[in-house]
Order: C-alpha cells, then structure tokens, then sequence
C-alpha cells in the first residue's frame, strides 16, 4: 500500500500533517533565490565594474565635443556641467541596489544597458554618426 500523497516527500520536523503543511509552492513571487546567495558578491562586482566602463565611455563622448552632445546641451551643462554623468551614476546606484537585494536578472537588464552604451560610444567616437 503506498503512503499518503503529503508523506511521500520528507517527514516534516513540526508535526504539522497534509493542508497545514507549507509548500514551497506557495512562496511568494518575491522571494530571493537561494541559487543567488551564494554569488551576489560576485554579480554585484561584475555591475560594479561595467558601471567603470560605461562611466569612461561617457566622459569620453563629453570630451569628444561630437554634434550631438552639443546639441545635448542642457543635460550636459545641468548640474555644473555633471547632469548626464550624475544619471548615469543613479542608473549604475538603482542596478547595483536591485542585485544587492536579490534580483540578479538586474545584472543582465544593465550588461544589455552597457552594450547599448558601448555600441553607441563606438559610433559616435569613431566618426559613423
């Protein structure tokens, strides 16, 4: 005779018996993977160290003095001359606390954000646009 479906798996320690039992179905949607812990030190360097890149492509695009940041004007000189720079550091902060908290599909949302960065960078510093 085979036991019960909600014996099947391991005994539960607390003596809690079918329904009232918890599921790890039922977690909610929001909860860290555990998957994660182990490398969040990691991930959060590896953003870390694209944020590096991207704030080097930009400041060398505001050093290029190409038509188009002319024409940017009001974001580049916002701020003392550090409003574009001041935004792309919010972005590199949001990512960073987003991964540190647990979220590491933030990690992929800024290398894609950091390949548009870069693709954009090469265009306008090599003279394409």
């Amino acid at each position: 005779m085979r036991p019960p479906f909600d014996e099947v798996g391991q005994p539960s320690t607390d003596n809690l018996r079918g329904d009232e039992r918890r599921s790890a179905a039922h977690e909610p949607p929001t909860a860290t993977d555990e998957r994660f812990v182990d490398c969040d030190n990691m991930v959060i360097l590896f953003v870390f160290l694209l944020g590096i890149g991207n704030f080097t492509l930009h400041r060398a695009v505001l050093e290029s003095g190409h038509p188009l940041v002319i024409q940017m004007a009001w974001l580049v000189n916002l701020l003392g001359g550090r409003g574009s720079l001041a935004l792309e550091f919010a972005l590199l902060l949001a990512a960073m606390l987003l991964v540190a908290g647990g979220h590491p599909a933030w990690a992929w949302a800024y290398l894609g954000y950091s390949a548009l960065n870069g693709l954009s960078s090469w265009l306008l510093l090599s003279g394409r646009m």
